[in-house]
């Protein structure tokens, strides 16, 4: 049986912030408050999107500058 695609959402998005570490060249994208996270799914092209309650807590983007070719 197909299962149907989830519908996550992002509780608040004028509480974000973003934060980057350049050693690392990981850019974390945050919605809200920190709290844990119940799951975390990690794309194709090494993103990885952290749920609560089918609510988006915050993004990773590993290897920010080689995806956007932004250097920082």
């Amino acid at each position: 049986m197909e299962q149907k695609p989830r519908r996550l959402y992002i509780e608040d998005i004028e509480k974000i912030y973003l934060e980057y570490d350049k050693q690392s060249d990981v850019l974390y994208i945050h919605f809200g408050e920190e709290e844990e996270a119940d799951e975390a799914i990690m794309t194709e092209n090494d993103i990885i999107i952290r749920i609560k309650d089918n609510k988006i807590l915050g993004i990773t983007v590993m290897d920010f500058t080689r995806k956007t070719g932004y250097e920082y």
